[in-house]
């Protein structure tokens, strides 16, 4: 595989999001370089810019490779969402633009049809469009790094389930664009607060397993991993 060695970061995050390299596996420069078809260099810079997301992280002896989150590193991932997501859509109602507005408006008409129809993976994907044109419209470059950066991580992190009533939360996402055409900062507030509280209950922890070592250690049998990530519910 191919591709521009700009969006070599971009690559790597995305094949560890969905599980192409596990929890706790090397990453060489040689390999990656090999695997996306660019030089090291780019490689090596993307690494870097990975670890400090925390999606990578360097060993002493053995170098990068990928992180391994706590469940209380998760769950700290939920509540930052419960924080930050607020804030952005009381931004975006001060700083929104009337293309961010247009946008908006039309993700919602197109996600209420695709509920009506029941089609899942669209619902799915237009629900993140709604949250990164919401996070842009605030106006905050900082603010939406974050919040693009949490929603990778949550997505690595967790499995979150389909709602019962596809309906019910594009409802809630047109009430919230209702609030940010007004300018009404605080009810945009309080209605994204509300919609992440509602959202909580369908994410499950994901299990996060480390390579199992190929080499038998000496004097001893082969040491089954261990998991510091596992399905547990999180406590909202």
């Amino acid at each position: 595989m191919r591709i521009p060695a700009h969006s070599v970061c971009t690559a790597i995050r995305d094949d560890i999001v969905t599980g192409v390299f596990a929890c706790g596996s090397r990453l060489t420069e040689e390999q990656l370089a090999r695997r996306y078809g660019v030089s090291r260099v780019p490689v090596r810079e993307a690494l870097r810019t990975l670890e400090s997301e925390g999606f990578v992280t360097t060993r002493r002896h053995v170098g990068a490779c990928v992180a391994e989150p706590t469940e209380q590193e998760a769950a700290d991932l939920l509540e930052m969402r419960t924080l930050l997501e607020p804030l952005g859509a009381a931004r975006a109602a001060q700083r929104r633009t009337d293309a961010h507005l247009k946008v908006l408006r039309g993700l919602v008409r197109l996600g209420q049809d695709r509920a009506r129809r029941g089609q899942g993976e669209d619902v799915r994907s237009l629900g993140g469009w709604f949250h990164e044109t919401l996070a842009q419209a605030s106006g905050s470059p900082a603010l939406t790094a974050l919040l693009t950066q949490l929603r990778h991580k949550i997505a690595w992190m967790y499995v979150v389930d389909q709602p019962a009533r596809p309906a019910e939360v594009w409802a809630e996402y047109g009430a919230i664009v209702d609030a940010v055409a007004r300018g009404d900062a605080e009810r945009a507030r309080a209605l994204t607060t509300l919609h992440v509280e509602h959202a909580l209950s369908a994410h499950r922890l994901r299990r996060m397993e480390r390579p199992v070592p190929a080499a038998r250690p000496a004097g001893g049998a082969v040491r089954t991993s261990q998991h510091r990530v596992n399905t547990a519910s999180v406590r909202n």
